[in-house]
């Protein structure tokens, strides 16, 4: 997966073990992958885990039980301490309503999802003890649980995926009209879409995935101006991109850079 692997976490060099598991091919249209983190930590010792999530619903398996998280508006974090483990499910827009009719209300939520036999399928599977053997078997538990659950989705649910997709691809596309223009739908269509299978506007959508996409290239291309990276991802100038940042995540990009260089 390259450096995908790493979207949305701001330092993954801080992260533990770390695993993003593709979607099976007949199930794609549902899930976009699979993320196993496992940590084994000193007494006393935290890690702490900052991300610039996906606008996007996720289902997570730990030991505890099943929760459901919401699109988050804002950096989000987890503080990771002693061992565990996490299955969690990064949802495409056509698998949102089964889980929330109303996905905008979980904006920044996480909350217990009932789920007893996909908690104990992923259990059984993560208490194997060889590592790629754990974490290929949680993936096909949950695939399969989510196969049983989710049907293949209709039209309406696989122009979301479009969508999510066009917005995901292109870093020109800046304005909900462009969006809408490519997808042949009224811009009213691209909301209603939005709004029913992501549960955030799709403006906050593209400026997500445009934000991601400045954090990734501000970490990874240190020798780039950061005026640049702001005119190559639509933004005005660099000081849109900055407020952009702020607004988000709480720093500056040249902060951010400087500290991620090291993380």
């Amino acid at each position: 997966m390259g450096e995908e692997q790493w979207r949305g976490a701001l330092y993954p060099a801080r992260l533990p073990t770390f695993h993003r598991i593709p979607a099976p091919a007949a199930l794609a249209d549902r899930v976009r992958w699979f993320w196993i983190p496992e940590w084994n930590l000193a007494p006393g010792r935290v890690s702490r885990q900052e991300l610039l999530p996906f606008p996007a619903l996720n289902l997570v398996v730990q030991p505890g039980g099943v929760t459901l998280s919401g699109p988050a508006t804002r950096r989000s974090f987890r503080d990771l301490s002693g061992r565990g483990w996490a299955v969690g499910m990064l949802l495409r827009p056509a698998a949102v309503p089964v889980f929330a009719q109303d996905p905008g209300s979980l904006r920044g939520v996480e909350i217990p999802f009932p789920a007893p036999d996909l908690l104990a399928q992923v259990s059984a599977a993560m208490a194997e003890d060889d590592g790629a053997s754990r974490r290929s078997a949680a993936a096909a538990a949950a695939s399969g649980w989510l196969e049983a659950q989710v049907p293949a989705p209709g039209a309406d649910a696989v122009l979301a995926n479009r969508l999510e997709d066009l917005i995901a691809a292109d870093p020109a596309l800046v304005r909900v009209e462009q969006a809408a223009e490519q997808l042949g739908v009224s811009v009213r269509t691209v909301q209603r879409l939005a709004r029913r299978h992501v549960g955030v506007p799709p403006l906050a959508m593209i400026r997500r995935y445009r934000l991601q996409e400045a954090v990734e290239r501000v970490r990874l291309q240190p020798s780039t101006p950061i005026a640049d990276i702001a005119a190559e991802l639509g933004y005005a100038d660099h000081a849109h991109l900055a407020a952009a940042f702020r607004e988000v995540l709480g720093f500056t990009p040249s902060s951010y850079r400087r500290s991620a260089g090291g993380s």
